[in-house]
């Protein structure tokens, strides 16, 4: 499946053109972005939370109390690639967060700084258990990725005909054979290789915008 599913282009653009995309989640009101950027990312933060040993309900809580200090602490985030990314800096307070979960559980074993800075922070994961903290860092990087494709296709599922993204679904996902696509569906094998680029490029641009809105 992974040979067949389209890979998110890397970002060429300018970087005001980023630190536009992001400013946008500094105002609350833009429900868009905020619903993108919900969608996208609630999937990697509690999985990351599931795979530094925490429970469901747990995880469930890290998820929560991640969106809520992004919201908070948006206003003051500021994108410079010399001292940081916005990935880097989600990381970075989901790690926080799954560190609390610890401290709860925990209280006589974790003591950490409330603070989302980038040097508390530091010493903060510093101080996360070895297991968690090393999961969460190995992780990240293709969970990140793997979320802007998962909500890409999420949103491309709600703009091509249902025609085309079942046979995408068939023939990509599933993994059938284009001939029986075809004969499943009465069509041809060209339109089967038509509809899988048609989708595929419409997932494309879609992760290229998610991308470049949240690097």
């Amino acid at each position: 499946m992974a040979s067949l599913l389209p890979v998110i282009p890397h970002d060429d653009n300018p970087l005001n053109t980023r630190a536009s995309l992001l400013g946008r989640l500094k105002d609350w009101e833009d429900e868009r972005s905020w619903r993108d950027f919900f969608e996208t990312y609630w999937r990697l933060i509690y999985g990351t939370a599931r795979k530094g040993g925490l429970s469901d309900a747990e995880s469930q809580e890290v998820v929560q109390e991640t969106v809520i200090a992004v919201a908070k602490k948006m206003k003051e985030f500021k994108y410079d690639p010399a001292v940081g990314s916005f990935k880097g800096w989600l990381k970075l307070i989901t790690r926080r967060r799954i560190a609390d979960q610890y401290r709860k559980r925990k209280p006589q074993e974790i003591g950490l700084a409330d603070t989302d800075t980038a040097d508390g922070g530091a010493r903060a994961m510093d101080r996360l258990p070895d297991a968690a903290g090393d999961i969460v860092n190995a992780a990240w990087e293709a969970d990140w990725r793997q979320s802007l494709l998962d909500r890409a296709m999420e949103l491309v599922r709600t703009q091509v005909s249902p025609r085309q993204y079942q046979i995408f679904d068939l023939y990509v996902l599933r993994q059938w054979p284009a001939s029986q696509v075809a004969a499943s569906l009465d069509i041809s094998t060209a339109q089967v290789h038509l509809a899988k680029h048609r989708v595929q490029a419409q997932i494309k641009k879609e992760a290229r915008r998610l991308e470049r809105t949240f690097l």
